[in-house]
């Protein structure tokens, strides 16, 4: 199959790579004014359980999972001590199970030994905790505490990022940097779950509906052909 040509009817903008992000942040929060996270929590333990889970799994898919699984292990506490196999089974269908179950409980027994029953608010103190990379650690900071340290970069950060023009790199660590950049870090975390939203409804992997984005005029993906 040949690539598509989107023709993109608005005039390209002449604008700096930052500029160029303010105005896509702009139209994204016109776009998405009540976007929020999705996944489904009460406390900050069960976020960070949450975005765990998440790990190469849908947030639809977790929220089918957490109610059952926070109803007999609501805290940091019951998950430390919970029965492994038991822990597993419950959140079997998030995929790669053992592993997620394994830091689940390790976590949570460093919280409780080591941070007194509360899930830390700081990256530095997150990033020591089994499973906790930056990605859940932004997550967390953000939606739990109200604190920015970076931007969030999953599938669809990355790959709208790149089809974007806003970052080359490939890797979440040098994306992150580049977006910080560009962004202004109240927006850190808003820009991606508004680009999340985009890349759920539009901006999709394998059919970006390059016509319909009010994103095409400043997207060379959609002025080559419409794929990043």
């Amino acid at each position: 199959m040949g690539t598509k040509i989107v023709p993109v009817t608005t005039k390209r903008k002449s604008l700096t790579k930052k500029q160029k992000a303010l105005e896509i942040l702009s139209r994204l929060k016109q776009l998405y004014p009540d976007a929020t996270c999705s996944l489904t929590y009460a406390t900050p333990v069960q976020l960070l359980v949450a975005t765990i889970l998440s790990a190469q799994c849908t947030d639809e898919r977790v929220n089918l999972v957490t109610p059952p699984l926070f109803s007999r292990f609501p805290d940091a506490m019951s998950l430390a001590n919970a029965d492994l196999t038991e822990l597993e089974n419950l959140v079997r269908s998030t995929g790669f199970y053992r592993n997620k179950a394994k830091n689940i409980q390790a976590t949570c027994r460093m919280i409780v030994n080591e941070f007194e029953s509360v899930v830390p608010n700081t990256m530095e103190q997150l990033l020591k905790l089994p499973g906790v990379a930056r990605k859940t650690a932004n997550v967390v900071l953000a939606h739990a505490y109200g604190i920015n340290a970076g931007v969030t970069v999953d599938t669809h950060v990355k790959r709208l990022s790149q089809r974007l023009g806003l970052t080359k790199y490939t890797d979440p660590i040098n994306i992150e940097k580049d977006l910080m950049k560009l962004l202004p870090q109240p927006d850190w975390e808003n820009w991606s779950i508004r680009l999340i939203y985009h890349g759920r409804a539009v901006c999709k992997a394998r059919s970006p509906a390059c016509v319909a984005c009010e994103l095409a005029d400043l997207c060379p993906a959609a002025v080559e052909g419409g794929r990043g």
